[in-house]
């Protein structure tokens, strides 16, 4: 039982994982809280379902959830985000929670209130591992998972976008007097961080066969707890928070009750930012080098 609620939690905390790298490559380049995210992780559930929905496989569906979010991502950026960037950072926050209601709605009048559901099982199967039984949709979204985050550390650590975007994220304006595009830079990890979110909703939608415009409301808030413990600017601290988190919220369910689950959940969180206020990978310093 133990170990199969591990299995468990480690899937819930790598949808939590992806979500979280969405949130902290915006914060950690841009310093800049996106709250549209949680609305672009629902609607690249949307984009997948209706991919699985016409019967293509769920490869092509993964595909369209990350190219649809990641041009909404787009979109977002340069009407919530670029004309306020001058503007105290508060400004660009509430511009996107603004975008995060609308595209809300727009979910809720296309597709409806009520759950999307997939009437045929994607993915069918288990696989035994030890005294652990994992789905073949649970095997699906860890691989993924483990496939977008080295993708993501190759490009951020090894390519010439990511030296830019490190760039960027340290200093902004010497980055410029070098030559870094910091506008299409900025318009980069918007895009990427959309098409986490993305990835993670097709994911999390499978997992479950069903998905609401309201998901990204709860997993959100979730993901934003995970960024905070794991540091709000080093994008690496979710690898930690994430399954922590996953864990805890699937333990927690399993021994004790769903009712007290979030007290349990943003419970740790308060009390591991009052142990290391600056999250577990923070630097604690109190300039904002190294971010990323």
């Amino acid at each position: 039982m133990l170990i199969q609620q591990l299995v468990n939690g480690l899937t819930l905390g790598a949808v939590y994982t992806l979500i979280a790298l969405s949130f902290s490559l915006v914060m950690g380049v841009l310093g800049v809280l996106n709250l549209a995210i949680a609305e672009l992780f629902m609607l690249g559930g949307y984009f997948g379902f209706a991919i699985l929905l016409a019967r293509l496989p769920l490869p092509v569906a993964l595909v369209a959830g990350m190219a649809g979010a990641a041009l909404v991502a787009a979109i977002v950026e340069r009407i919530g985000y670029q004309p306020f960037r001058g503007a105290p950072v508060v400004t660009p926050m509430l511009s996107t929670l603004g975008f995060s209601i609308i595209l809300q709605n727009v979910a809720t009048n296309v597709w409806g209130s009520d759950p999307l559901q997939l009437s045929d099982e994607v993915l069918s199967g288990r696989f035994n591992i030890g005294p652990a039984s994992i789905s073949a949709i649970q095997l699906v979204v860890l691989s993924v998972t483990v496939l977008l985050v080295a993708s993501l550390a190759f490009l951020v650590q090894q390519t010439s976008i990511g030296r830019a975007l490190r760039a960027v994220a340290e200093n902004r304006d010497v980055a410029r007097l070098l030559g870094v595009p910091a506008g299409r830079i900025t318009l980069i990890a918007f895009m990427l961080s959309g098409s986490l979110a993305g990835a993670a909703g097709v994911l999390i939608g499978v997992h479950y066969a069903a998905i609401t415009p309201y998901i990204g409301v709860e997993v959100g808030l979730k993901a934003i707890a995970v960024m905070v413990i794991g540091g709000t600017t080093r994008i690496w601290g979710s690898l930690i928070a994430g399954p922590l988190i996953g864990i805890v919220e699937v333990m927690t369910v399993a021994y004790v009750g769903s009712q007290i689950r979030d007290f349990v959940v943003y419970g740790l969180m308060i009390l591991i930012l009052l142990l290391r206020p600056q999250g577990l990978l923070g630097s604690g310093r109190g300039d904002q080098s190294q971010r990323v």
